[in-house]
């Protein structure tokens, strides 16, 4: 495993990123086809195993337990010092003005929240996990650096937005002499590559750091294109994503699999390794609810695919509207 520089900061991360988003109680809330604790834990501990130290969460997932299940096996598995905690806060946790969005009252009480269901003192990455066009981004950024000041949180990062709010973010906290971001979460993938127009330049020139999710299109791209899964049937936001251009995706997930059985790999591995050979990024976020998923993660870090197999992943890919923010 290989430890690398989050954009031009001083925070290392594992070369792959722990999504934690399937690991909560299916019970509490919108993530049915999540696993529950007991389940979880041997994936967290494989991860480890591996050399992952960066395992990436929201107070959202499962309405707070994936925060749960993620405290208590890092604390159990690891040490404090030796893992990067990394969280969310802006979907809704409570109903009321104040239990959704990036106001500093949303913040500061959520930041708290998180930091109790993680049983930790401080996270090392606290995230924006969308822009909140009802608070002013002045308000928001201000109390980010607080929570940096308390020592709540050691870095600050934002999730899926257009690159102008993202500029306006970055700017806004050098006028005021706060905290910048230092990460970039966000939608990338073969059959999304939109980022690569604007926000992906953006956070090149910056020194941001870029942590995509859904790197593998959720598992469209390990399957055949019509194949479904216990969660692609329940997960209702992933029903809203990869519709525009089926055609054409249908033939980047074929080439996919081409290459990967030229190779002898599989598809995962050849689908992650386009992901991580891109400038811009810094750690992909897999998620994880089988051995192999971590299993094929890991591989992925030894293909590095030639220039003719990269342009033959790349042809088919026909330009989208953005979607999942």
């Amino acid at each position: 495993m290989d430890y690398v520089r989050l954009g031009t900061s001083g925070l290392k991360i594992s070369s792959i990123t722990l999504g934690m988003m399937s690991y909560g109680d299916p019970a509490r809330g919108n993530h049915e086809w999540s696993l529950p604790e007991e389940e979880s834990r041997p994936f967290i501990k494989q991860a480890l195993e591996a050399g992952i130290t960066t395992f990436d969460t929201a107070n959202a997932y499962s309405n707070g337990s994936s925060e749960e299940i993620t405290g208590r096996a890092l604390a159990d598995f690891a040490k404090r010092d030796e893992v990067v905690i990394a969280t969310k806060v802006f979907n809704r946790m409570r109903p009321g003005p104040y239990g959704a969005g990036l106001s500093r009252l949303a913040i500061m009480t959520e930041i708290d929240n998180s930091l109790r269901r993680l049983g930790t003192d401080y996270v090392d990455l606290y995230q924006i996990h969308r822009w909140d066009p009802e608070t002013p981004i002045e308000e928001t950024m201000e109390a980010l650096h607080d929570v940096v000041k308390a020592g709540k949180a050691r870095y600050i990062g934002a999730s899926s937005m257009y690159a102008w709010q993202f500029a306006q973010a970055q700017y806004t906290a050098d006028l005021g002499g706060w905290t910048r971001f230092v990460s970039m979460q966000d939608q990338y993938n073969l059959i999304n590559r939109e980022e690569e127009r604007e926000m992906h330049p953006f956070c090149l020139d910056q020194g941001v750091g870029v942590l995509p999710w859904s790197p593998l299109a959720r598992g469209k791209l390990t399957r055949d294109w019509d194949d479904t899964t216990a969660r692609s049937e329940t997960d209702e936001f992933g029903k809203t994503l990869y519709k525009q251009q089926e055609d054409g995706d249908r033939r980047i997930s074929e080439a996919v699999r081409a290459i990967a059985d030229a190779r002898g790999v599989s598809r995962a591995q050849v689908a992650l390794a386009w992901v991580r050979q891109q400038e811009a990024v810094t750690s992909p976020i897999v998620g994880a609810t089988k051995p192999l998923h971590l299993q094929d993660a890991i591989a992925s870090l030894d293909v590095v695919l030639t220039p003719e197999e990269t342009s033959t992943l790349e042809a088919p890919y026909v330009a989208r509207a953005v979607e999942g923010f």
